[in-house]
């Protein structure tokens, strides 16, 4: 299983904004800070916004901060709030299957095993986990 670059960079602003609390943190800081693409992380903002982990703050002073405490945002609900599609194979919710293995495979079983292992342990983690000693990221925060 592999999470999307997606999720990727949505964990990364999460990351970024709990690491910045007291403050709002604006897209072009957060695609400095991790080199990646200002445009990709629109995108995903709109989403963590919708979604309710960020608040969105318009106008020429605005920006983004957490919508909760870091403790209180689920890695797991994350995860799946950006993660379109978790079908590891064609078994996996896909109506019309063209596996000739699929009446008696036990592959499916195993690997949603598997999935819901995954996500009981994401389930497990908050965003707190991940941000609680920025150093360890290698991102420095902007001179203000």
């Amino acid at each position: 299983m592999r999470l999307t670059q997606f999720t990727d960079y949505a964990l990364r602003l999460l990351i970024y904004a709990a690491m910045n609390a007291d403050r709002l943190v604006t897209i072009e800081e957060t695609a400095a800070a991790y080199g990646i693409s200002r445009s990709h992380l629109m995108k995903v903002a709109n989403l963590l916004a919708r979604e309710g982990f960020l608040k969105a703050v318009r106008g020429r002073l605005g920006g983004l901060t957490l919508s909760k405490p870091a403790q209180e945002i689920v890695l797991g609900h994350v995860v799946r709030a950006t993660e379109p599609d978790f079908a590891m194979l064609e078994c996996f919710g896909r109506e019309e299957q063209t596996c000739c293995l699929s009446t008696d495979c036990h592959l499916r079983g195993i690997l949603g095993g598997a999935l819901r292992a995954f996500m009981t342990e994401m389930d497990r983690h908050t965003l707190q986990d991940l941000a609680s000693n920025p150093v360890h990221f290698g991102v420095q925060r902007p001179a203000d």
